[in-house]
C-alpha cells in the first residue's frame, strides 16, 4: 500500500493506492496547530496492522509556513570575514520600481547573528588561509552565548573547495543544526548561496522535529515530496529541508501533467485552486524547472518546479480597501474558522460567493453541508457598503478573484514567451473547476481538463512522483574538464541511487552576461541548444558570441510503481439532478451531474459537475464530455 498526503491550508488530502492498484481518497479538516495529528489520523484510517508494507509520501508545509510566518529557528550565519553584511545588502534590486515607500525587507536572522571568520579560498580551488583553532574556539563561545539553535556556514568560494567549511563545522559540532553551503548549494554567487544555506538551517530544526514526531507516531516509512517534483527520504529531508519549501504544490504539478499526457496534451497549464492559494505552472513537453526562485523575498537557488502562487483560493477573504475598492485575498480564512458557510467564520470568502450563487451546497459527497444563510450574511457585508445586491456582490468577488488568477497564468506563459492559446488548462483543487472556464475564456484557451480526483490531485501526484536527487557543481574558472566533473557527479549518484536514470544539464550564458539559462547538456551540441533557448526566452540570440558554462547539474531519477486508476463505473441514476444556479448573468435551472453521469458524447452547458472533493461549472458557451477518467470541456464553435 502507498499513501499520498497533501497537507493544505483548509483540508488535508489522502489518496491510498491499494496493493491491487485500486485508489481510494478522502479529506480531513486541517489542524494548523498540530498538522502531524491529522496526518497520523489519516494514516491510521487508511491502513491497518494487516498491511505489513506501507509507504507514506507526504507533501509537507512545515518549511513553507515557517518561512512565510518567520517562525523558524534562531539561526547564526557564519561567513568569511568582511562578508558579514552580504545577506542584508543583497542585490539592491527594487521589486516595485515605482513604489516610493516600499515595506522593509524581512530577514531570517538579525545582523548581530552574522559572524565572520578569517579564512580565504580562491576561485581556482586553492586555499590561501585556513581558519585558526583559536579563532574557531572564540566563534563557538560567541554562538553559545547567542543561544542559537541552528548555524549556516557559507564561506567564499566553498563551492570549489569545501575544506574550510568542513573545518568550521567540525569546530562547531554540537552547537545546533548545521548547514554547509558546499552541501546545500555548491554554486557560485555568494548572496544566493548564502541565502539558500541560511534558509536550510532556519527551517531545518522544525522539519527535523516534525519528521521525528511523524516517524515516531507512524509505523510506516515516510518519504517527503520535494520542490523539484521528486521524492526524498525523511533522512534526506531533515538534512536538506530547504528542498521542501514548495513540497505540496509540486505534487499537484506532477499529477496535472501526468493527466495531460494521458489525455494526449504535451503542452498544458496547471491550475490548482485550493482553499488558501492558487498555484499555476506550465508544461511544454516537461514541467518547467527553475534554479532561481524567490519565496516571500528570500532567494532560493536549488532546482524547483517553476510554480507561481497567488493568494486566491476558496477561503480568500473579500474586503473593501481604504479607497472603496473591492479586494480579494491574499488573507485567507483557512481551516479555522474557515469561510462563513462552514459555520464558524464571519468574513466573506470566495466559497461563500459560490454558495450564494447556488454553485455549491455541500462538500465531500454531502458529508459536510454548508450554511447558505451564514454565507449570505457575510456577502451582505460587502454588498451594503458598495450599494450592490447580494448577487452582484458575489459576482464581483468572483470576478476579482478570477482577475488575480488570470494574471498568475499570464506570468508563467505570456511573460515567458508562451501563447496560452496553444495549451490545455488542467484545472484541479477544490475550487479549480468552478473558475477554469471563465479564466480560459479570458485567455482564449479552448480546452479545459478536470482530472479524476481533481480535489485531491496533489496527493495523487505524490504517488506518481519518482525518487529524485539533484547534484550540482560550479565549474566557472574550474581547471578540470566538464566531462571529468560530470563523471564525479555520476559516481556520487550511482553510489546513492544505483538504478537511477541520469540526466545532464548545464547553466550556460554568453561570456560577460550576469545570468544563465539551464539547458540539457549535449557536449558539442550544447552551444546550438543554448542559442535556440536564448532566442525563445529573450527574442534574440548571437551565435557568433562565445558562451561559457557556469554550473553543471545532474539529475538522478528512480521511478516508482505508479497507480492505474480504474475506469469509472456507470451511474445508477438515469437523469441528473436539476439545480437553480446563477450563471452567465442570470438564474437558470441547470443539470447537476455526478462525475460518472457525465455523457461520453459532447453535451452543451450550462451544467454543474459534482465530485467528492471538487465542483466544476460549465458555462453556456462550453460543452463537456467524459474521456477516460477525465472531464474534458471545450469551447463551442458557433
Amino acid at each position: 500500500m502507498r499513501i499520498g498526503i497533501d497537507a493544505g491550508g483548509t483540508f488535508t488530502d489522502f489518496v491510498v493506492q491499494h496493493d491491487d492498484g485500486r485508489l481510494e481518497s478522502f479529506k480531513i479538516r486541517s489542524n494548523p496547530r498540530n498538522p502531524a495529528e491529522v496526518i497520523l489520523a489519516g494514516i491510521g484510517r487508511a491502513s491497518s496492522p494487516k498491511h505489513f508494507r506501507v509507504e507514506v509520501i507526504h507533501g509537507s508545509t512545515v518549511a513553507t509556513n515557517a518561512l512565510l510566518e518567520r517562525k523558524g529557528a534562531r539561526t547564526a550565519f557564519v561567513t568569511t570575514a568582511g562578508f558579514e553584511d552580504i545577506l542584508h545588502i543583497g542585490r539592491q534590486n527594487r521589486a516595485a520600481l515605482y513604489d516610493l515607500t516600499p515595506p522593509p525587507k524581512r530577514f531570517l536572522n538579525p545582523r548581530e547573528l552574522c559572524f565572520g571568520i578569517a579564512e580565504r579560498a580562491l576561485a581556482d580551488g586553492s586555499i590561501q588561509l585556513r581558519p585558526q583553532p583559536r579563532q574557531l574556539k572564540r566563534l563557538a563561545k560567541s554562538l553559545r552565548e547567542a543561544n542559537v539553535e541552528a548555524i549556516a556556514i557559507c564561506l567564499l568560494h566553498a563551492y570549489q573547495t569545501p575544506g574550510n567549511e568542513r573545518a568550521v563545522a567540525e569546530a562547531l559540532a554540537g552547537l545546533g543544526y548545521i548547514s554547509l553551503s558546499s552541501d546545500v548549494c555548491p554554486e557560485f554567487r555568494e548572496y544566493e548561496r548564502g541565502s539558500t544555506t541560511l534558509l536550510n538551517s532556519y527551517v531545518g530544526p522544525l522539519m527535523d522535529r516534525y519528521l521525528a514526531a511523524l516517524e515516531a507516531g507512524s509505523p510506516h516509512p515516510v518519504s517527503i515530496m520535494q520542490s523539484n517534483g521528486g521524492l526524498l527520504t525523511a533522512a534526506e529531508a531533515r538534512r536538506h529541508a530547504v528542498r521542501t519549501v514548495l513540497s505540496g504544490p509540486a505534487g499537484g504539478v506532477v499529477g496535472a501533467f501526468a493527466i495531460a499526457r494521458d489525455a494526449g496534451h504535451t503542452r498544458a497549464l496547471g491550475f490548482d485552486m485550493g482553499g488558501t492559494s492558487t498555484d499555476v505552472s506550465l508544461c511544454d513537453g516537461e514541467p518547467k524547472q527553475t534554479v532561481e526562485s524567490v519565496v516571500d523575498g528570500i532567494p532560493i537557488r536549488i532546482p524547483m518546479l517553476d510554480i507561481h502562487t497567488v493568494g486566491a483560493g476558496g477561503g480568500s477573504i473579500a474586503r473593501i480597501d481604504e479607497g472603496g475598492l473591492l479586494r480579494v485575498g491574499p488573507e485567507s480564512a483557512g481551516a479555522d474558522p474557515g469561510p462563513a458557510c462552514y459555520g464558524l467564520g464571519t468574513k466573506p470568502t470566495v466559497t461563500d460567493a459560490h454558495v450564494v450563487l447556488g454553485r455549491v451546497a455541500s462538500f465531500l459527497d454531502g458529508q459536510m453541508p454548508l450554511d447558505a444563510g451564514r454565507a449570505a450574511q457575510a456577502i451582505d457585508t460587502i454588498a451594503g457598503p458598495l450599494k450592490l445586491t447580494r448577487v452582484q456582490a458575489a459576482e464581483g468577488i468572483l470576478k476579482v478573484a478570477n482577475a488575480n488568477m488570470e494574471r498568475a497564468i499570464r506570468a508563467v506563459s505570456i511573460e515567458r514567451g508562451y501563447d496560452p492559446r496553444q495549451f490545455a488548462l488542467i484545472a484541479f483543487g477544490g475550487c479549480g473547476g468552478l473558475h477554469a472556464c471563465h479564466i480560459a475564456g479570458e485567455l482564449r484557451i479552448s480546452t479545459v481538463i478536470v482530472p479524476e480526483a481533481a480535489g485531491v490531485l496533489s496527493a495523487l501526484g505524490m504517488l506518481l512522483a519518482p525518487h529524485v536527487r539533484d547534484y550540482a557543481a560550479g565549474v566557472l574558472g574550474d581547471n578540470h574538464s566538464i566531462a571529468q566533473r560530470f563523471q564525479e557527479l555520476a559516481g556520487r549518484a550511482r553510489a546513492e541511487s544505483p538504478k537511477a536514470r541520469l540526466q545532464r544539464f548545464a547553466d550556460v550564458r554568453y561570456a560577460g552576461q550576469s545570468y544563465e539559462l539551464t539547458i540539457p547538456y549535449g557536449g558539442a551540441k550544447t552551444a546550438a541548444a543554448f542559442h535556440r533557448e536564448h532566442a525563445k526566452t529573450y527574442g534574440y540570440s548571437d551565435p557568433s558570441r562565445a558562451i561559457e558554462i557556469v554550473t553543471i547539474r545532474l539529475r538522478a531519477t528512480t521511478p516508482v510503481r505508479t497507480p492505474k486508476p480504474a475506469p469509472p463505473q456507470p451511474s445508477a441514476r438515469t437523469q441528473p439532478e436539476i439545480r437553480r444556479v446563477h450563471v452567465d448573468g442570470r438564474w437558470r435551472n441547470i443539470p447537476a451531474y455526478r462525475r460518472d453521469e457525465v455523457p461520453a458524447k459532447p453535451t452543451p452547458g450550462p451544467a454543474l459537475i459534482l465530485d467528492y472533493g471538487s465542483s466544476t461549472l460549465v458555462p453556456p458557451q462550453w460543452e463537456t464530455r467524459r474521456e477516460k477518467a477525465s472531464i474534458v470541456i471545450r469551447r463551442r464553435t458557433v
